[in-house]
């Protein structure tokens, strides 16, 4: 009986251990797997960030060109409105002296109606 006894431990210890093997060699294979489509997935990844990385240099191109014509627009605009703002100066005096004419010419205005009014 003893024998039997040990006799049915090492079938199971075998087929333990020959479970265990196989186990293992499924396990080698999904990561060998596993590792092949993360390295596909990493040459994807690269691809779209070469792509990516050139359409942002593009347009990084084009904002650079268009801040040149906006800077180019802003400075012409910035001349124009010191030149307006030169001329309302110009405006503003010529006004205070037509508004000390009329003053003066509304006092002898009334110097003269006082003379032949009264």
């Amino acid at each position: 009986m003893e024998a039997q006894a040990w006799t049915a431990i090492a079938l199971l210890a075998a087929s333990l251990i020959s479970s265990l093997f196989y186990l293992g060699n499924r396990i080698d294979g999904l990561g060998n797997s596993l590792g092949n489509l993360i390295d596909a997935l990493g040459s994807r990844i690269d691809a779209l960030d070469n792509s990516l990385n050139s359409r942002i240099d593009g347009l990084s191109g084009r904002i650079d060109a268009l801040e040149a014509r906006l800077d180019a627009r802003i400075d012409g605009l910035t001349s124009e409105v010191r030149a307006q703002s030169a001329r309302i100066g110009r405006l503003e005096e010529q006004g205070a002296l037509l508004a000390g004419r009329i003053y003066e010419l509304a006092v002898k205005l009334d110097d003269h109606l006082r003379r032949h009014a009264g």
